[in-house]
């Protein structure tokens, strides 16, 4: 298994494995608006979409944004988000490589800290971020943007 950095005439690929039930469940970008957005990656000096590639077809992917920081002595910080995996081959190992992969990039980053958020219902996934020695640290908030206030 090969991960790497996404090309754009991957975003295809990429909407499928977010179309999937546990995860946006049909709703997905079309693929003008997917590229549109992937070019604006570039506006961010350290944002990726990085995808694991199986005897050439896209079976999971992830999104990293490295962060300069101020405090922390400027050490860099990581966020991980979206996560998948194609959920025919789930428990195969491949979420396990990808994150993996996003460690060792924080790392070499020189990051002190990589943080991802989960949904509080998906407690299946919650059990595999475990496995892989993440720490349930602090308390998540957040504002829902799209409805009104």
């Amino acid at each position: 298994m090969n991960i790497r950095p996404a090309t754009s005439d991957e975003l295809p690929d990429v909407l499928r494995l977010y179309a999937q039930p546990a995860f946006d469940d049909g709703a997905v970008l079309d693929d003008l608006s997917a590229r549109r957005l992937f070019a604006r990656f570039a506006d961010y000096p350290d944002y990726t979409l990085y995808v694991a590639e199986d005897n050439g077809v896209i079976v999971g992917s992830f999104v990293m944004l490295v962060m300069i920081n101020l405090g922390h002595m400027g050490s860099p910080s990581a966020i991980v988000e979206d996560v998948v995996v194609d959920p025919s081959l789930q428990g195969r190992g491949i979420g396990k490589e990808l994150m993996q992969a996003a460690i060792a990039h924080a790392r070499e980053k020189g990051c002190y800290k990589l943080v991802l958020s989960s949904n509080a219902r998906r407690v299946k996934a919650h059990a595999f971020y475990d496995s892989l020695g993440f720490e349930r640290h602090g308390v998540s908030f957040h504002v829902n943007l799209k409805r009104p206030a």
